[in-house]
């Protein structure tokens, strides 16, 4: 949630920073936020006013009764004062609930460094590896796998729907070993905390991470029990401290964690549907910290490298993409994007974001630390990152490694954990 002191402040200003993100429905959405706002201020004060006045009246009482004094005129004009308190107290609230459902709906103020414009804009920030050269036609991932029975899309399809990949014998061994290798990265070399939270949470915890209320419709749910599947474990391990108050000796605070994901992707239907690009159900490492605000610029620097470093020792040629204000997510400040190149379906494929969040989602689940004993609590600033998601890796390994006999060779980092350095097809 955005700080509405900052808008009381300057409306011109944060009107401006939210019309980087190019969204017209955002002006009026705002408009409606200050005038809300600036009614639940008035209201405020003349119920304030009021309560003084009560009070004023009640001790003028007590003192004409303690000198035998009349004062039914003060007891009558009391009433009517109570009267007025509870039906303002009543419009306050509705007013109070009115204006978090509005303000809940507003994204995240940018970085002054995010570029201006759409996706066209995004800004390319750095480069690692050779892309690979064959003497031979390479071949998608989703004819690979399918000859070396790593996966069964068909099969997945029937048994949930299309989007929901089957993995199968190595296939299935895959996911086990990049799962394994992540996190012993993550845990025994970068400082991380493995956490394995729920794969279903509630209102309150979507709400935290900016989930809820805008993409209920990309949520899968289940209604008797008002709970929802997560779509990433950025859901579930940032809301680990919801409503709490840390001590700054605490942070940062980094956790990593491995879960499936579930999305429905509702305004995605037809796009990327082959093999495994885009699918609604797929497994990912998720990295996430929780920092003092003067140190998230340096995290997030942290936190992409950490991500980086995934691919490196895959031996993956990656570039570090930097989204325009258009182009990022509703919740993010900042966001750069890490592409794997894949010479299969020829394109560079989106395996993490790491972004940043600034106090966005501490204010929504409210994450607070003391800066130091007795000093004002502040808000955290939360980050997070995919380090990775599994789905592209697995393209972006199949379709590098590929062989013209149709194996693929396995990184050394990786064999180890798979136990075997080459995928081939059974004689």
């Amino acid at each position: 949630m955005i700080d509405l002191r900052r808008v009381r402040q300057d409306p011109d200003a944060a009107r401006s920073a939210l019309a980087r993100r190019a969204d017209p429905a955002l002006g009026p959405l705002f408009d409606h936020v200050l005038e809300l706002d600036r009614r639940r201020r008035a209201l405020l004060t003349r119920v304030e006013q009021l309560k003084a006045e009560r009070n004023s009246a009640t001790a003028e009482v007590a003192r004409r009764k303690r000198s035998a004094e009349p004062a039914d005129e003060l007891l009558a004009s009391l009433k009517a004062s109570g009267d007025e308190v509870r039906a303002l107290d009543a419009e306050l609230r509705e007013l109070d609930l009115a204006l978090d459902g509005r303000a809940l709906a507003l994204p995240n103020f940018l970085l002054d460094e995010v570029p201006d414009g759409g996706a066209e804009a995004n800004r390319l920030v750095r480069a690692w590896g050779e892309l690979p050269r064959f003497d031979f036609a390479p071949k998608a991932h989703w004819d690979l796998g399918a000859a070396l029975g790593l996966f069964d899309l068909a099969r997945g399809a029937k048994l949930t729907g299309s989007g929901f990949p089957l993995f199968t014998g190595p296939g299935a061994r895959l996911v086990r070993a990049l799962a394994a290798f992540m996190l012993d990265l993550h845990t025994g070399e970068h400082g991380y905390t493995e956490v394995a939270p729920p794969y279903l949470v509630n209102r309150a915890t979507l709400t935290g991470t900016g989930q809820l209320p805008k993409f209920e419709d990309d949520l899968y749910a289940s209604p008797a029990d008002d709970l929802f599947l997560i779509p990433t474990a950025e859901v579930p391990v940032t809301n680990i401290h919801r409503d709490e108050m840390l001590d700054a000796s605490q942070l940062p605070i980094a956790y990593a964690a491995w879960t499936p994901c579930f999305r429905r992707e509702a305004g995605a239907h037809g796009k990327d549907t082959r093999g495994l690009i885009r699918v609604h159900q797929f497994d990912k490492v998720e990295l996430v910290r929780l920092c003092r605000p003067e140190d998230s610029p340096a995290e997030h620097e942290r936190l992409t490298g950490h991500a980086e470093e995934v691919l490196r020792r895959l031996g993956l040629p990656y570039r570090v993409v930097e989204l325009a204000a258009g182009d990022t997510g509703f919740g993010s400040a900042r966001t750069l994007d890490l592409e794997a190149w894949a010479p299969g379906v020829g394109a560079w494929l989106e395996v993490s974001s790491s972004s940043t969040f600034t106090d966005f989602q501490a204010r929504r689940a409210g994450i607070r630390f003391r800066p130091a004993p007795g000093a004002r609590p502040e808000f955290v600033h939360t980050l997070n990152a995919s380090a990775l998601a599994f789905p592209r890796t697995i393209i972006a390994l199949l379709e590098n490694y590929q062989s013209a006999d149709g194996s693929v060779r396995v990184p050394a980092a990786l064999a180890p954990y798979l136990g075997t350095d080459r995928l081939a097809a059974r004689a």
